[in-house]
């Protein structure tokens, strides 16, 4: 998709290229009627004067989006985020570049944010997380033609280059780790269904459990939150057979649902282990400190901005393999009784 230009408004509202100048900065030397014909065009054809004029001249803005449609506050309380936007910030500071983050309260006013950044010449690429499959934000960005790297499975990122990690292979290594501690009730409690790597954990669980005999695994869906989580354990636990071992979908979670068996008298290890997706600090302080799957998240965010960079200097771009999650055992796994 072209970016709008001052003749495209000039040639829609029939008149000069200096008029449409003068109606968009305000100044004498058109009728009334004019102007707003002049700026109702502009409007449709989303040109904005400001930012227009160094996009047209073909400089950089140095600065790459982010958008995230999780409420602000969650970003206070996961550390994924954190560690992911440090990592991003590191790389991106490398090359002298800013990163706009923003939060979005539902998928359309992300859409209206790649729109506007596009048609504004406010960033030179963007970064996508959380992506669903057939998520809307790819093809939109694949129709704006603006630089773009997904965070997540490239099997949801259209033509767009990707960067991921293999969310199937961790979620094997942890469920087979619990079997040989002898657990043959396991349960997750995941995160929400729609996204493409939560799809892929959960067909993962299904599968490796399957084979290895163990008929009582299920999924609980949750949003990341400890409030889900917590819910979601207490609802297991006192099930006619709760599981022995608890696999969470990140470390939030994972210590909400620790809390939770603590409230109902279940101790851990002893009656029921705990595995946390993506390591953190809260994880090794935690008493007993949780078994977790360990990646470097930081490093995770250096390759994805390092990759869009690459797209955004017009280099030959492939997808990456960031390196998997790997299991850290800690004290609150052990053989169930």
């Amino acid at each position: 998709m072209k970016r709008p230009t001052i003749a495209d408004i000039a040639r829609e509202a029939g008149v000069s290229k200096g008029a449409v100048s003068y109606a968009l900065n305000g100044r004498p030397g058109v009728s009334a009627a004019t102007r707003e014909r002049i700026l109702a065009v502009a409007e449709r054809l989303q040109f904005h004067a400001d930012s227009n004029a160094r996009a047209l001249a073909g400089a950089k803005t140095r600065v790459v989006g982010l958008t995230l449609r999780r409420p602000p506050s969650t970003l206070g309380v996961e550390p994924f985020f954190m560690e992911l936007i440090s990592g991003l910030e590191l790389e991106l500071s490398r090359q002298s570049y800013a990163l706009l983050l923003q939060m979005a309260p539902g998928r359309d006013e992300e859409l209206a944010f790649y729109r506007r950044w596009f048609s504004e010449g406010r960033v030179d690429g963007v970064l996508v997380c959380d992506v669903n499959v057939g998520d809307p934000r790819v093809s939109t960005l694949q129709e704006l033609g603006l630089p773009a790297v997904v965070v997540g499975p490239p099997g949801v990122s259209g033509s767009l280059t990707s960067v991921w990690s293999d969310d199937e292979q961790s979620m094997v290594e942890a469920v087979e780790y619990l079997a040989a501690l002898g657990h043959r009730r396991i349960a997750r409690v995941g995160g929400i269904p729609q996204l493409a790597h939560t799809a892929i954990r959960t067909a993962a669980f299904a599968g490796v459990c399957a084979r290895l005999g163990i008929a009582d695994a299920v999924t609980v869906p949750a949003d990341y939150t400890g409030e889900a989580a917590a819910r979601a354990t207490r609802k297991l636990l006192d099930g006619a057979r709760p599981p022995t071992a608890l696999l969470y979908d990140n470390d939030v979670m994972a210590v909400a649902g620790l809390t939770a068996a603590r409230e109902l008298g279940v101790s851990v290890p002893a009656e029921l282990s705990i595995v946390a997706w993506d390591d953190s600090p809260i994880c090794r302080l935690l008493h007993p400190p949780l078994t977790a799957l360990t990646r470097d998240i930081g490093a995770y965010g250096e390759l994805a901005a390092r990759t869009l960079l690459a797209a955004i200097a017009g280099e030959p771009v492939t997808s990456a393999h960031g390196a998997p999650a790997h299991l850290t055992p800690r004290g609150s796994t052990a053989p169930p009784r």
